[in-house]
């Protein structure tokens, strides 16, 4: 008998934390590495939101609380719905979680039974088929070309809807492209979703402050009547610069909300009761600070694409959201270094950056499209710049 469960097999280390990891040690041996390959804002948590959570040290919150979250925070996050879409969630109905990240996969282990079937348009975010795996489902990749803005496209979701789909996956603002569906997208999806009852939504809406020019929309408030076949999964890491803070929540139908909750009083009972005190300032406070979050963002984008389009072999389109750029390399793959080596894969190409340009960016076959990488513009508008520099230089230097 091994020691390790079978499933193992079937899940891969993430693509962002490896490259990552691999960043760090380059840094370490004294190399000026620019880290492109995390989605982790630059900008410091809001003064109001560390202060909401040293207010709740003093008050010593720091006791056990709720598996689903403390009531204030549920609250806020309901009226955060109802705010923002229009949505009317009862307490009962919002868990929260260690993350957005955390909420998704209970949500899975709570959902598949070995078989089912998790459709996940593609490029998508690294985690998701390896989390449905870990569940006992069976991740189901569904492509989405570039012409179409890497978007799932009616047709598409019709052609692969089975018996066995449980769930169909949307992130939008989509990690890695910055793909943004609108309303009209979003009713066209609904319009097949109607036709098969058996599948429901999981609408990870984490990048949903972060648009440039777009108005944001979620399946739940789009289409009535899939509310109560839609968990739409949101938190506070990014639009409020809480990464490290592990707070997401999820707000959808009360039999799944309460086995979600059951999974979590398993295993993690709950997060931080400091975190959640601080994510009631994030979500009731002031949120000037996202207005200048996006500007900044935008700024950031807007030097990421000229720039990158300025590198010989590569193609970067313009994202409407997120903080993320998927240029295509498919013009540098069959290239030779100045050492030699032919670029055959964006993995190569990612790989020539950070070992020779000190560069780390993530090869898109992490996120189930090839020959792409995604480029993080969540960094200083001066790391950024000497990235794009260098990033012109490596292509440059490719015969």
């Amino acid at each position: 008998m091994t020691l390790l469960a079978e499933r193992l097999r079937t899940v891969r280390p993430s693509e962002t934390k490896a490259m990552t990891a691999r960043s760090a040690e380059l840094r370490d041996q004294g190399v000026d590495v620019i880290t492109l390959s995390q989605g982790e804002p630059d900008f410091d948590t809001p003064a109001a939101v560390c202060e909401a959570g040293i207010r709740a040290i003093r008050d010593g919150r720091t006791k056990y609380t709720a598996v689903a979250g403390i009531r204030p925070l549920r609250q806020a996050i309901r009226e955060s719905f109802a705010r923002d879409h229009g949505l009317d969630y009862g307490l009962d109905q919002i868990t929260v979680g260690c993350g957005a990240k955390q909420v998704v996969f209970n949500a899975l282990f709570a959902s598949l039974d070995p078989g089912d079937e998790v459709m996940i348009p593609t490029p998508c975010w690294v985690s998701y088929p390896d989390m449905v795996a870990l569940a006992g489902g069976k991740p189901v990749l569904v492509a989405c070309d570039e012409l179409d803005g890497f978007k799932l496209r009616p047709e598409a979701l019709e052609a692969a809807v089975t018996p066995r789909t449980k769930w169909l996956m949307l992130n939008s603002p989509c990690n890695p492209t910055g793909a943004v569906y609108d309303r009209d997208e979003l009713l066209a999806l609904a319009e097949v979703l109607r036709r098969h009852a058996h599948v429901y939504v999981l609408s990870d809406d984490i990048n949903e402050k972060l648009t440039y020019g777009n108005d944001f929309a979620t399946m739940a408030a789009v289409a009535p009547d899939l509310y109560e076949r839609t968990l739409t999964v949101n938190g506070v890491s990014k639009a409020d610069a809480m990464t490290g803070w592990r707070v997401g929540y999820g707000a959808g139908p009360l039999a799944l909300i309460k086995a979600m909750n059951l999974i979590q009083g398993q295993t993690s009972s709950h997060t931080s009761s400091i975190s959640q005190y601080a994510a009631i300032e994030a979500l009731s406070g002031g949120r000037d600070h996202i207005d200048e979050f996006a500007r900044a963002f935008r700024e950031r984008r807007d030097l990421m694409v000229g720039k990158l389009n300025q590198a010989a072999g590569l193609s970067c389109r313009v994202p409407k959201g997120a903080f993320y750029v998927f240029p295509s390399c498919a013009g540098v793959l069959g290239k030779r270094t100045p050492g030699g080596k032919v670029i055959e894969t964006d993995t190569d190409f990612a790989m020539y950056l950070l070992d020779a340009f000190a560069v780390a960016a993530v090869p898109g076959s992490g996120f189930m499209a090839s020959p792409y990488i995604r480029i993080s513009y969540a960094p200083s508008l001066e790391d950024l710049t000497r990235a794009c520099d260098r990033i012109i230089a490596a292509c440059a230097a490719l015969s």
